[in-house]
Parts: C-alpha cells; sequence; structure tokens
C-alpha cells in the first residue's frame, strides 16, 4: 500500500494520522492487525493514518489501550473536536501525554491533573454563570481533563513534581467541604512514589521567580519543552533558551520552596 507522508503541523487529523501510525508500527502492527485489535476496519485505520477521515473519541480510547499510548490519542481526538480549551493548550497536552517527566508550578489554583472532578466543575461552573462558555463546553472542559490525568496511571510512569503557590492551597475552590476533599486527594497523589508536590509560601514573596504559570516536560528522548500561558492562549517552547532558561528557575524554586514534608504538613493543616 501506497505510504502517505503528512507534516503534523498541517491540521490537528495529520498529527492524529501521523501519531497513530507512529505508534502502530513502534508495535510492529501492520494496519489490518491493529484493525483486529481495535475492532474497526483497516479500511477507516487507512483513512485516519491519512487523515481524510476523522477518528471518534471510543476509536481513540480503544487504539490508546491497544498501543498503550497512556491517552495520547484520545487527548488528541479533543483538539480534533472541540473549541472550548484554551487556544494552544491542546497542543501541549499532547505532548504531555508523552513526556518522560512534568514539572509543573501553579498559581492560585490546584493545577488540572491534581484537581478532583468537583473542584474542576466549579471552575467550569463558574466560567458558564459569567457566560464565558456554555454549559456543553463546560462538559467538554471536565472530560479533557479526566482524559488528560490517565496519564498518572500510565506505565511506565511519569515523573511528576508539583511546586504550589502558597495560594493554590488557601482559595476555598467550591466551598469548605469541596476544597477538604480537594486538599486530602492533594495529599493522597503525594504519597506516591513518583510524585512530589511542594510548596512555595507567601514568605518567599519577591524572591518567587515566577510570576506565572510554569510547565516544564522532559521527553523520552531527553528533550526540553516549556508551557506557560495568558488569560488568551498558552504558549508551547521546544528546545531553546527560553526553556533553558526557565528551567534553570525551576531549579533554584525547588530550592526555596518547603522540603516535602513541611508542604504536606501545611496542606494537612489547611
Amino acid at each position: 500500500m501506497r505510504r502517505t507522508d503528512l507534516d503534523p503541523t498541517s491540521s490537528p487529523a495529520a498529527a492524529f494520522g501521523v501519531q497513530l501510525r507512529r505508534s502502530r508500527e513502534a508495535k510492529g502492527l501492520t494496519q489490518v492487525a491493529l484493525a483486529d485489535l481495535v475492532g474497526y476496519s483497516d479500511t477507516l485505520v487507512s483513512s485516519i493514518e491519512r487523515a481524510t477521515r476523522s477518528p471518534t473519541q471510543p476509536f481513540a480510547i480503544r487504539a490508546d489501550n491497544v498501543l498503550g499510548t497512556g491517552g495520547t490519542l484520545e487527548l488528541m481526538y479533543w483538539n480534533l473536536s472541540h473549541t472550548s480549551l484554551l487556544e494552544g493548550f491542546p497542543e501541549y497536552a499532547a505532548q504531555e501525554a508523552k513526556a518522560a517527566e512534568i514539572r509543573h508550578f501553579e498559581l492560585g489554583i490546584v493545577p488540572g491533573l491534581l484537581q478532583t472532578q468537583e473542584y474542576a466543575a466549579a471552575f467550569a461552573g463558574a466560567a458558564v454563570r459569567r457566560g464565558k462558555i456554555t454549559q456543553a463546553q463546560a462538559d467538554d472542559r471536565i472530560n479533557f481533563l479526566l482524559a488528560r490525568q490517565k496519564l498518572m496511571d500510565r506505565h511506565p510512569h511519569p515523573w511528576l513534581h508539583f511546586v504550589l503557590d502558597e495560594g493554590c492551597i488557601r482559595r476555598p475552590v467550591g466551598g469548605a467541604q469541596v476544597m477538604r476533599r480537594q486538599l486530602r486527594h492533594l495529599e493522597d497523589l503525594a504519597a506516591r512514589p513518583n510524585l512530589t508536590v511542594q510548596i512555595a509560601p507567601y514568605s518567599l514573596a519577591e524572591e518567587l521567580p515566577f510570576t506565572m504559570v510554569v510547565t516544564l516536560l522532559t521527553m523520552a528522548d531527553r528533550s526540553l519543552l516549556a508551557y506557560s500561558e495568558c488569560q488568551l492562549r498558552g504558549f508551547l517552547a521546544r528546545q531553546s533558551d527560553t526553556a533553558r532558561a526557565l528551567d534553570r528557575d525551576y531549579d533554584q524554586l525547588t530550592v526555596e520552596a518547603l522540603p516535602k514534608a513541611a508542604s504536606l504538613e501545611m496542606i494537612r493543616q489547611a
């Protein structure tokens, strides 16, 4: 069969097709073999890989399970089909799902990967009340978040490191009960051997190196990606002076933030 080489940057459908083909070939599967495993026709698999047909969410989920891609294809499906997400974020999320190490600094709220569903729903509901999104878009955001969180249970597990500004555990999102359950969930996650949570206390004041959300992704080939965002869109920087500069600042932040034990004690007190 003639192979069609796609530019993955040309469209979300092309990016999905290229990722599907690469994952399939890495497993040593033909299109026919993959089709048998996921319960779809090889014609459909071929069409999706050539970006002439769009995948469905069930197809993406089954392909993720068969190919062991840690939810990457489902996340890319959301990029294809939904517009309720911050511009630039789906591109980041597709890389996040494949990262070997994720380091994240957050201001003001618990990061998405660590959120409970009801905590996330409180934010989405507030956006609906402000008229920023519809209820359907709010539901999309919650479903997308749940798809992202699957990477937490991916094998092999990614290494995860979070530094949270103290405000993340002080702001009572969703009310006292929702926040209490969120903080207990945070404590439970921090007990995992591949996950570390540190708190950057208010006392760091002007010594805090970041004034925005920053995420650093170390990929399997040891390349470094950096992500940040403003109110209107997200920005993904590949291996560059920018990424390396943020990497150095993050290392300094981990030294200045509370150690793990002291951070967990602050969470318990909150």
